[in-house]
């Protein structure tokens, strides 16, 4: 696979907490138009990895870093490139919503154009607003009260508009982390729904403690894991299909089936 093929590689990432090393030695290769799943048990790295890919983990005090992450063959880490590049291009959704919660539902999706200096005029904004609230599938639920507080809405549709509020700023790369850990089984169904209709212009990198969502939504998966109170690593990777029903390695064949984690 080329670089023309991926949207982001990462090369040898490894991390740490306090002098801990939580994660040693990942690369791994997210192809453009795709939806990546990291899987494995509690503990493994996985969300420390996604954190890795948007530069959000040197933000916690003691944290290190090391290895490359190209997006678009240029890596992001590189000391000339400035940190809100990397989070312009590359959205996160975290696992718990957070929009912000007296600002109207409007104002939510276009907040991430003033925080990284984009400019534009009400009829663009209004325009950005109908087809990012479209594209996270919230629009014809809230399209009439776009000026009541964000906040107001259910815990499903608030992720959505943390979704929307991602896409404002045409992210390359959206990672995504557990977005559906707290949420029902219809705004879960909604979320997935809206993941796989996204995968066609943008790519997503997804965590998630659910194999049967990751067989739903993705099409490649790491299996992560971290075996007595060593660092995170990637034990298997490769096609979803591939990866639930022949994988190569027995721990993955393991935990993909419930017998651990």
């Amino acid at each position: 696979m080329t670089q023309l093929d991926l949207a982001l590689d990462a090369r040898n990432v490894s991390a740490w907490f306090s002098g801990r090393k939580v994660l040693d030695q990942v690369s791994l290769e997210m192809p453009r138009g795709e939806v990546m799943a990291l899987i494995g048990p509690s503990g493994c790295g996985k969300s420390t990895f996604l954190r890795t890919l948007n530069r959000m983990h040197e933000l916690v005090p003691g944290a290190e870093f090391s290895g490359e992450v190209f997006l678009d063959g240029i890596d992001i880490y590189d000391p000339t490139r400035r940190i809100t590049d990397a989070r312009r291009h590359i959205g996160m959704v975290f696992q718990k919503p957070n929009p912000f919660p007296a600002m109207s539902i409007a104002d939510n999706v276009t907040a991430g154009l003033m925080l990284t200096g984009l400019k534009a005029s009400k009829s663009t904004k209004d325009d950005l607003i109908e087809e990012c609230l479209t594209k996270a599938g919230l629009w014809k639920e809230v399209k009439d009260r776009l000026g009541q507080p964000g906040g107001g809405l259910s815990g499903g549709q608030q992720q959505r508009l943390c979704i929307a509020r991602s896409l404002a700023v045409k992210p390359r790369v959206l990672l995504m982390d557990e977005p559906c850990s707290a949420l029902d089984p219809t705004s879960t169904r909604r979320i997935e729904q809206t993941i796989m209709e996204l995968a066609e212009e943008v790519t997503i990198v997804i965590v998630t403690h659910n194999m049967q969502q990751a067989a739903r939504v993705s099409d490649k998966c790491a299996f992560f894991l971290a075996e007595m109170g060593t660092p995170g690593v990637i034990v298997e990777q490769g096609e979803t299909k591939q990866i639930f029903e022949n994988p190569k390695d027995d721990r993955t064949n393991d935990y993909v089936n419930g017998r651990f984690g």
